[in-house]
């Protein structure tokens, strides 16, 4: 079986911030840190050379591929700061992202430009609720 090429690492979050170019993607980095560990209770580990990661949990799907991921994080990347909520966002938590502010989603992700375009207290929503649906999901046993 293939193994994830995203997994955790022992890479220091803070040096990977800190060489992020845009100053205002590094600002936002440090108050996104502050926000998912504020909502999780978990320290940011990188996961990959780009993710920042809050918590984890191992997953195995039907087709019997297994692997584990972060609860909850984000990439500061060039286009876009990438959000990462539990999968099929827009079933799970519609009614939360028509209140988010100016943004952009995928399946599991959203992108925003930058934090001041979304409303803090909507990423928290989000956070909490993608969460509890991945541990209740995929519980520790």
């Amino acid at each position: 079986m293939t193994k994830n090429k995203t997994q955790e690492t022992e890479s220091p979050v803070i040096d990977f911030i800190n060489s992020i170019e845009n100053e205002q993607k590094r600002k936002d980095s440090f108050e996104l840190i502050r926000i998912f560990q504020e909502v999780s209770g978990f320290e940011p580990k990188m996961w990959g050379t780009s993710i920042i990661g809050f918590g984890n949990y191992h997953y195995k799907y039907e087709s019997g591929h297994e692997g584990d991921a972060p609860l909850t994080g984000f990439s500061p990347r060039k286009a876009a700061i990438s959000l990462y909520f539990s999968c099929d966002i827009e079933d799970q938590h519609g009614s939360l992202l028509a209140q988010l502010g100016k943004f952009k989603n995928g399946k599991s992700c959203v992108y925003i430009n930058k934090l001041s375009d979304v409303k803090e207290e909507i990423i928290k929503a989000l956070a909490k609720e993608s969460i509890h649906f991945i541990q209740e999901k995929y519980p520790i046993k």
